[in-house]
């Protein structure tokens, strides 16, 4: 049994061997066609969501597997009846070999593998984390420059509450002579203990203030949405839109990733661009999704 409940519990072997996996699921899927036969899995969205519920329900259909869900359980379930999270767990591992949850707690997934006798996987965690968008994201990266070493990545957006970005910078640090660039609103500036992490691990954050300030070989820029839902108040429109125009301004191996859903930060008329590759990027979500799957049912 294996929980994937952060990026943090990954190292660079540990990612090979996933990517490589997932490699072969995409090349070879009738392999793995069996591998979740007579297993059913339980996928508890407390959050909305579409990329990553329907992705991990077709994960599991794909490999032969069954899928027991709630869509909006914090208004579904009995959650909303004041069940308390060791009640809910207790039950769906009685009825299910799996269970997949997006929950507005950050320690929600965390706290629910401690009391599981089945695989947990973390769909996404508050402000936290989102740990298995964060692999697909690198297997993006990896599959379009073959590797990960010396990548230059610019997060974009909000960096603030965007775990899509917490977790993607776990698993980037983890190379070598990888560079960082953020640009944002100050109000949605990366929090001082992911600058310090980095540093940690020997790589100084460039904090950046117009795209004119980023490095036009830029390997990889990464938006996200404002996440609204996590705070009140109005901050406004993004500010900082990559459309055609600044697009061009950047090299022609620059790639842009999102984690979706998009508002006004990136423009549908960069959607034919060759280096736009978030649809591409939310695709692989499910081979990656399938990856996991496999190795959290491995003997």
């Amino acid at each position: 049994m294996k929980h994937v409940l952060t990026a943090e519990q990954y190292d660079r072997n540990s990612l090979e061997e996933l990517f490589q996996l997932t490699d072969d699921i995409k090349n070879n899927p009738q392999k793995y066609a069996k591998t979740l036969d007579e297993k059913i899995i339980a996928v508890m969205f407390y959050e909305p969501s579409t990329r990553t519920r329907l992705s991990f329900e077709t994960a599991v259909l794909k490999l032969g597997g069954k899928v027991i869900a709630t869509e909006n359980a914090s208004s579904n379930s009995s959650g909303k009846k004041g069940e308390s999270l060791e009640d809910t767990i207790k039950i769906l591992q009685g009825y299910a070999d799996g269970i997949v949850i997006r929950h507005s707690s950050d320690i929600w997934p965390q706290e629910a593998s401690k009391i599981a006798t089945v695989p947990i996987l973390n769909g996404g965690a508050g402000k936290g984390e989102h740990p298995t968008q964060a692999l697909l994201d690198v297997y993006t990266i990896r599959e379009h420059r073959k590797t990960l070493d010396g990548v230059k990545v610019a997060i974009l957006g909000d960096l603030l509450y965007g775990r899509t970005i917490h977790s993607l910078l776990k698993l980037v640090s983890l190379y070598d002579n990888v560079e960082v660039y953020g640009l944002s609103k100050e109000c949605f500036a990366l929090p001082q203990e992911y600058v310090e992490m980095l540093k940690e691990r020997g790589i100084e954050y460039k904090k950046c203030t117009s795209f004119e300030q980023l490095p036009k070989d830029v390997d990889v820029m990464y938006h996200t949405r404002i996440q609204s839902e996590r705070f009140e108040g109005n901050f406004g429109k993004e500010e900082y839109i990559i459309n055609q125009k600044i697009l061009n301004q950047f090299s022609q191996n620059t790639i842009v990733l999102h984690p979706l859903p998009r508002n006004e930060e990136i423009a549908t008329d960069i959607d034919n661009d060759p280096r736009a590759l978030y649809f591409k990027q939310a695709h692989n979500g499910l081979y990656v999704r399938m990856g996991l799957f496999v190795q959290a049912f491995e003997k």
